[in-house]
């Protein structure tokens, strides 16, 4: 598993940096990519009530079509917006084969793995290459090294419940490797302030936690290992980028909040 997990990386992180470096249509065609294979996982992890997947999938490309023509100006609410009347609008007319809790679980179908499109919009922000590489970069690391130190060293649980596997010392280990890759970033970089980036780094370890396991819940109450076996080693795209699902939307927001782009 552990190699598996590896030479995945080995051969997808290249492509993705790549695509963060470049943006434009690169970036958008693998972040559509992304997101179809994410909400097709996360539909099937849905039994009852089951979204239907047109309609979810229309969701999707409301979202993309919002992320590109905002043009990192703002949040594409109106793409929000459109398809919750879409699904508003499907309600009245299906209604009651399309039930409101049918609904609801369609909203966050569409939404959830929605998040992904923050990987596009960073890429639109001032100096958005920088902080897009940036959100890889702590993600990954934060990942990465509390994976390895929670196999190594974990002793204490830290959700026996929901994920027995993750350990107190596993996150520990991963907030310092993500303020480490902050900090390298620092270096690299003149601006900002090397407490702003100190910061991001804390925020993107605690933001990767709890999208892990978010993740986890989701996969725990549909009674699944994993959302998928697209990315051999990790499982599927909800499986290897649920961290990335919270950290990506931090980013962008703060640093769109306090400027650090600037």
């Amino acid at each position: 598993m552990f190699t598996l997990r590896i030479v995945s990386a080995v051969v997808g992180a290249p492509l993705i940096l790549l695509a963060a470096w470049l943006g434009g249509w690169l970036l958008l065609g693998l972040v559509a990519v992304l997101l179809c294979v994410a909400l097709v996982e996360l539909m099937s992890l849905m039994k009852q009530p089951r979204p239907p997947r047109v309609l979810v999938l229309a969701g999707g490309a409301i979202l993309l079509a919002g992320a590109y023509l905002s043009e990192g100006d703002y949040f594409p609410g109106s793409a929000v917006v459109l398809f919750l009347v879409l699904c508003l609008a499907s309600l009245v007319l299906f209604y009651p084969r399309f039930s409101p809790q049918a609904c609801a679980a369609t909203v966050f179908a569409t939404l959830y793995p929605g998040l992904l499109i923050y990987l596009y919009l960073i890429r639109l922000l001032p100096e958005g290459w920088m902080w897009a590489l940036f959100t890889l970069a702590t993600t990954w690391t934060f990942d990465s090294v509390a994976y390895l130190v929670g196999k190594w060293w974990g002793r204490h649980q830290m959700t026996p419940v929901l994920s027995p596997g993750k350990t107190v010392e596993g996150f520990c280990g991963g907030v310092a490797g993500s303020l480490l890759a902050a900090f390298v970033f620092h270096l690299f970089f003149a601006a900002p302030a090397v407490w702003v980036w100190l910061v991001l780094g804390g925020m993107v370890a605690v933001a990767a936690q709890l999208g892990d396991l978010a993740s986890s819940v989701i996969k725990r109450f549909a009674d699944a290992k994993d959302a998928g076996n697209v990315i051999p080693g990790h499982g599927g795209v909800l499986d290897r980028f649920d961290s990335m699902l919270l950290t990506a939307p931090l980013v962008y927001h703060a640093v769109q909040l306090f400027g650090a782009g600037g």
